[in-house]
C-alpha cells in the first residue's frame, strides 16, 4: 500500500502497541515505537486468544505462524472443588471455528509478542526504539512534538500526526502526559508459573483448558505444547504487595494440592484496573490496558487491545486529524470494553463462590450444557472490530 505521508508514535512494544504499529504500517503510515525495556519480555506466561482477536491477527498475516505456536484446546473442563471429574466440558475446538469463523487458541504471551515483533521487522516504515530512558510529548493543533532520550543518552525529537500510549496498566501516557488517574488495585493477586508436561499428566487433560473453582480462589490451567509446558495461574484475594509464594489453600482439592505441590518459581502479579474519563486529549490517545485495564476473568485483556488497534489504525490514517480519529475510536470502543470489563468482574465473583452459593452456580453451569457458553458469549466472540487490509506482509 502506498505511503500516506502520516507519521505516528506509539508508546509501548507490547501486544497492543505492536499490533497497532503493524496495522498502521499496512495502511502506509510511518510508525516509531518507544519501549523502555531493553528487549522484548517473556513475562506474563500463558495467553488465551479468542476468535474475536484471532480473526484480526490472521488479517495481519499472522495466521500460519500462530497456528504453529499455539494449541486449539478441545474444550474447557470445569472442576468445582470436590469433583474428581469435570462438571461439564465446554466445547472449543471445531465448535469455535463453526460458530465464529476463527479458532480459540492458547499460547505463551512471549510467543505472540515475538510473532508480532518479527512481522514489524518486515516493514521499513516501522522503527522500534528499545531502552528508551525517557520521553515526553506535547499536543498541537497540527500534531504532536515528541522528545526521546534514547538508550545511549542521545536526545531525539520529532513531529508526528499523533501519539498513542499503549504502555500498559501503569501508563506514563495516561498518568503524566494526559494527567489521568492511577490504576486501581482490584483486591486480587495472580500467581503464575509453568509446569512440565509430565508434572501435570494424570491431574489434567493435556488437550483442554481446565478451570478449578474454590471458595475465594480459582486456578486456570492449559497446555502449551510448543514449549512442552502447562500454564498454571492461581487467582485469590490479597493485598497489593506481591508475594513470592502462593497462599496456603486449606480447602484445596487433591487435584489442586497436587498441582500446587509440583509447581515452582511462582511470579505474583497484583491485579489492577483502569477507568479514565477520557481516552485522549488533542492528538494524544490511549489504547489497550492504558485506557481500560480489566481483571482477567474472561481472558480478554489482550483481545481488547488487539481490537483497539484494528479500529484505531484505519481511523488515524483516514481522518484529517488524530484528534478526530481518537474521538471516533473512543465512541466506538468504550461501551464494548465496559461490557467486557463488567463480565470479567462478574466472572470473578462467580468463580470464587463458597457454599451454598457454589451449589447454585454449579447447577446453572451444568444446565447450560457443553455449548451454553457459545450462546452466552456470542456477542463477544463473533465481534468483528477490524478494517485491517488483507494485503500480503510488506505491501
Amino acid at each position: 500500500m502506498p505511503g500516506t505521508g502520516k507519521t505516528f508514535y506509539i508508546a509501548g512494544a507490547g501486544i497492543t502497541g505492536l499490533t497497532l504499529a503493524l496495522a498502521l504500517a499496512k495502511f502506509g503510515a510511518s510508525v516509531t515505537v518507544l519501549e523502555r525495556s531493553a528487549a522484548l519480555s517473556e513475562l506474563g506466561a500463558g495467553l488465551q486468544l479468542s476468535p474475536n482477536a484471532r480473526l484480526l491477527l490472521d488479517r495481519l498475516g499472522l495466521g500460519e505462524l500462530l497456528t504453529g505456536l499455539s494449541l486449539e484446546p478441545l474444550g474447557i473442563d470445569i472442576y468445582p472443588l470436590a469433583r474428581r471429574s469435570p462438571l461439564v466440558t465446554l466445547e472449543l475446538g471445531a465448535a469455535m471455528r463453526q460458530h465464529f469463523g476463527s479458532p480459540y487458541a492458547v499460547l505463551h504471551r512471549a510467543d505472540l509478542t515475538d510473532a508480532l515483533y518479527r512481522a514489524t521487522r518486515r516493514f521499513a516504515n516501522i522503527d522500534i526504539l528499545f531502552g528508551v530512558r525517557h520521553w515526553d510529548a506535547s499536543a498541537h493543533s497540527d500534531g504532536v512534538m515528541v522528545s526521546v532520550m534514547q538508550a545511549d543518552g542521545q536526545m531525539r525529537t520529532g513531529r508526528a500526526n499523533g501519539l498513542i500510549g499503549a504502555d500498559g496498566v501503569h501508563s506514563f501516557t495516561r498518568r503524566h502526559v494526559l494527567a489521568g488517574p492511577d490504576a486501581r488495585f482490584a483486591g486480587r493477586l495472580a500467581w503464575r508459573t509453568m509446569l512440565p508436561f509430565q508434572s501435570a499428566a494424570g491431574h489434567l487433560a493435556l488437550d483442554r483448558v481446565s478451570v478449578l473453582f474454590g471458595p475465594g480462589f480459582h486456578l486456570v490451567c492449559y497446555p502449551l505444547p510448543h514449549r512442552d509446558q502447562v500454564n498454571i495461574a492461581l487467582f485469590a484475594k490479597g493485598a497489593a504487595e506481591a508475594t513470592a509464594s502462593h497462599p496456603s489453600l486449606s480447602k484445596a482439592s487433591p487435584r489442586i494440592a497436587a498441582l500446587l505441590a509440583a509447581a515452582e518459581n511462582w511470579t505474583c502479579w497484583p491485579l489492577y484496573t483502569v477507568s479514565t474519563p477520557k481516552w485522549h486529549k488533542g492528538n494524544i490517545g490511549l489504547a489497550g490496558d492504558a485506557a481500560h485495564a480489566m481483571v482477567p476473568f474472561q481472558a480478554q485483556g489482550a483481545a481488547m487491545g488487539i481490537e483497539d488497534a484494528a479500529v484505531l489504525a484505519p481511523l488515524l490514517v483516514r481522518h484529517g486529524s488524530a484528534e478526530s480519529a481518537l474521538a471516533q475510536y473512543e465512541r466506538i470502543r468504550r461501551a464494548r470494553v465496559a461490557r467486557v470489563a463488567r463480565t470479567s468482574t462478574t466472572n470473578g465473583r462467580i468463580f470464587h463462590m463458597g457454599w451454598p452459593f457454589s451449589v447454585a452456580r454449579d447447577l446453572a453451569i451444568s444446565a447450560q450444557g457443553t455449548r451454553g457458553h457459545i450462546k452466552r458469549l456470542a456477542w463477544l466472540y463473533s465481534h468483528d472490530a477490524g478494517l485491517i487490509p488483507r494485503e500480503k506482509d510488506g505491501s
